[in-house]
């Protein structure tokens, strides 16, 4: 008796691991949340180093806090901000200190207006004596205190005015502002969208001056946009209507000026022709600003310094590119006014040292590899910390080194992904680690020797859980192609038998610059790749030239012929993958977004013998149709390199296309950056080319294509597409 029973007992035992190892991933379970990683949210440090801040919702008490926490415990040690302290205010949804974290900034009625950009009411809350101050009763755009922390400048239906904090009087320094026309301090759309710019005023260090951009974009061709509302709320559509340059046609006009506060003067300040002014940034010097211009071709940035005693500029640094230059956001000013610049002009991205004249004192970092992400620069020990490629284009570390180039430490404790947030004084750095086989695990570190100080969170949970579902890994590896290892990740079935042939279906991006292939974690699409894979799939991205981190030749080798070069490597990877016994290359699929959906929708009509289905997610279907920065950054502009826009426009190809072949094209119809009418045309040139296809529109979705149930019947829609014609 005692023998049956233990019997039965390993029976419903073996039973119950067999039937958790058999539970496999629902398309419900990855677009609800089941599998959402741990996070921690972006950690705030304190002047002291010694202490960081995070914006909390305590629901027990129904208040919305700021929260102090040390660095080396993780306690809490007290409450910078409390709502429930603030009787004219009952919640905050952002808040911004001031530099000596006195003040503080208060928004509510947030609301985004694109990708980066939001409008709110706004309040200054004292800290000591927990008087609320509103900015201004309307919404106002990118409230800013002054170095001096007596006032703030901030826009407001495309004007800047200050608010003095002692007198409360409020002064209007630009009146020209108008939608549609003029913007003063904010960017425009195609600024905000491929500079990652929006707020374009910037306080003097001393507080008395303003410099700020004017974009006059009267001339700008407009686009506009239906929204349809809900059933029985909206009777008409609405119209969106903003100013969208297009490849090759007229930008707005952008100016650089200067307020003097006393005066209460504005200057205009004069630089040489240029198109673009897509950075602004004040010296150590409180008369000196710097100016980043570039040309329309954008294949050449200079670097100027404006003094605002004579209002005049000095070109100091010119940095020029035979394709393009990359803006970023690493410039930064040492006390001697020396700066820190990143460029690729040895072949890869690398950090250099020039002094105030703009001559190179040193190249701090050299070799094969990309400087990924700038930290900064400790003042302290005279080092600059940096993320890189040192360890393969796959991963990322954390490093530092001397500003002269020497007494380089790998910070790193881990080989996969490393990305670091640092304290104000650069004691310590929270270390965020993730590879293809470990979730993020969250670590505070010393910033002098990378050492471990602590653990903040793990995912075991997600990795316990996982383990209960059929998982298959994602193997990295490289195929040979066109006289390139490029670099690629396989899932293939759990139950993969190399003896049989199976479908395959290829993922990728391909843009330039971009990365879909890396020693990362699992996110939502992967998810679904498992799913599918589950389903007899084999799931594969390759990373072909013109993407990134692998040096400037690759990533710029695409340059007048965007979708050329990287639609023949993913035509002969599919090629070489069908060569494999265990696949059948009379099934092998491509699918992409945006960019993506570019290349899946060239993909099938110029190669229906080696691809027998796509899905194209809101593509590009001729670059004519996209913003002029992006595109005229890497074709110029479609009056120069006209063959180089049509001969790669999927438009162009629509006859080729053998419609015994599956494609599926999917768009959401408030696009405000691939516009809509990409696939209306490319529908149309299907239609009258009397091509058989499928396709869907998301009435009111922007290019992410997500709200409520959307994603969840996007994905449920292209799963039974694929399992229905792959």
């Amino acid at each position: 008796m005692i023998f049956r029973t233990f019997s039965l007992l390993l029976f419903l035992a073996f039973s119950l691991q067999i039937s958790a190892q058999d539970k496999q991933i629902s398309l419900e379970e990855i677009w609800t949340g089941a599998f959402q990683q741990e996070g921690l949210p972006a950690l705030q440090s304190l002047k002291d180093g010694q202490s960081y801040i995070l914006q909390t919702y305590d629901d027990e008490k129904s208040e919305m806090r700021v929260d102090i926490f040390s660095y080396k415990t993780g306690e809490r040690t007290g409450t910078l901000i409390n709502a429930g302290d603030i009787d004219e205010l009952e919640y905050f949804q952002s808040f911004k200190l001031n530099a000596d974290e006195s003040k503080a900034i208060l928004g509510v009625e947030v609301e985004p207006i694109f990708r980066r950009s939001a409008k709110g009411i706004y309040f200054v809350y004292d800290l000591k004596t927990k008087e609320l101050t509103p900015i201004d009763p309307d919404k106002i755009q990118e409230p800013t205190f002054s170095p001096n922390n007596t006032k703030v400048a901030y826009v407001k239906e495309n004007n800047i005015y200050i608010k003095d904090l002692t007198s409360g009087e409020q002064t209007q320094i630009t009146s020209d502002g108008l939608d549609n026309h003029i913007i003063n301090g904010l960017t425009d759309w195609v600024y905000e969208e491929e500079f990652a710019f929006v707020r374009a005023f910037e306080w003097s260090l001393d507080g008395e001056k303003i410099a700020f951009l004017k974009f006059d974009e009267t001339d700008v061709p407009e686009f506009s946009m239906d929204m349809y509302g809900r059933y029985g709320e909206d009777l008409y559509p609405s119209q969106d209507v903003f100013k969208y340059p297009k490849a090759g046609e007229k930008n707005a006009d952008v100016s650089l000026h200067v307020y003097d506060l006393a005066s209460q003067k504005t200057n205009a300040i004069s630089l040489e022709a240029y198109e673009y002014l897509p950075r602004l940034k004040w010296t150590k010097d409180k008369d000196v600003f710097s100016v980043q211009a570039t040309n329309r071709h954008q294949n050449e940035l200079k670097l100027y310094f404006v003094n605002t005693q004579s209002n005049k500029a000095e070109l100091v640094h010119t940095e020029s590119d035979a394709a393009y230059v990359d803006v970023a956001d690493d410039l930064t000013f040492l006390d001697d006014n020396s700066f820190i610049w990143t460029s690729e002009k040895d072949g890869w991205k690398h950090i250099y040292h020039y002094d105030k004249n703009g001559d190179l004192i040193n190249q701090v970092t050299k070799g094969d590899w990309e400087v990924t992400s700038y930290y900064g620069y400790d003042t302290q020990q005279k080092r600059i910390f940096y993320q890189s490629t040192e360890t393969g284009s796959l991963n990322r570390g954390v490093y530092s080194i001397k500003l002269n180039g020497r007494s380089k430490r790998d910070l790193s404790t881990k080989t996969g992904t490393n990305s670091a947030s640092f304290s104000a004084d650069f004691t310590y750095y929270v270390n965020t680690f993730n590879s293809v086989e470990s979730p993020n695990l969250y670590t505070l570190n010393s910033a002098k020797k990378g050492s471990v100080v602590r653990e903040i969170k793990n995912n075991k949970a997600l990795e316990d859980k996982l383990n209960e579902y059929q998982i298959s890994s994602k193997e990295l590896s490289t195929i040979a192609v066109n006289g390139y290892d490029l670099n690629m990740w396989m899932i293939k079935p759990t139950d993969f038998d190399a003896s049989k042939k199976y479908p395959v279906l290829m993922y990728q991006y391909s843009g330039p610059g971009s990365q879909t292939v890396s020693n990362s974690f699992m996110g939502s699409n992967d998810y679904w790749y498992q799913l599918l894979a589950n389903k007899g799939y084999i799931v594969v991205a390759v990373d072909g030239r013109g993407t990134g981190f692998k040096g400037r030749d690759f990533k710029k080798l695409t340059q007048k012929e965007l979708g050329k070069l990287e639609l023949q490597d993913q035509i002969d990877a599919a090629k070489l993958l069908g060569k494999r016994q265990y696949i059948d290359r009379e099934r092998i699929g491509i699918w992409g977004w945006s960019y993506g959906g570019f290349m899946s929708s060239n993909a099938i009509f110029q190669a229906g013998d080696v691809f027998s289905f796509a899905i194209a997610v809101a593509p590009v279907t001729s670059w004519r149709f996209y913003d002029s920065i992006y595109t005229e950054r890497y074709m110029t502009t479609p009056q120069e390199n006209a063959s180089g826009y049509d001969q790669n426009s999927p438009i162009t190809h629509v006859s080729e296309f053998d419609d015994s072949n599956s494609f599926l094209l999917i768009h959401g119809t408030a696009d405000d950056n691939v516009h809509v009418q990409n696939s209306m045309q490319l529908i149309e040139a299907l239609v009258q080319a009397n091509k058989q296809f499928d396709w869907r529109l998301y009435p009111d979705k922007n290019h992410g294509i997500y709200g409520g149930n959307t994603r969840l019947h996007l994905y449920r829609l292209m799963t039974d597409f694929i399992t229905d014609n792959l």
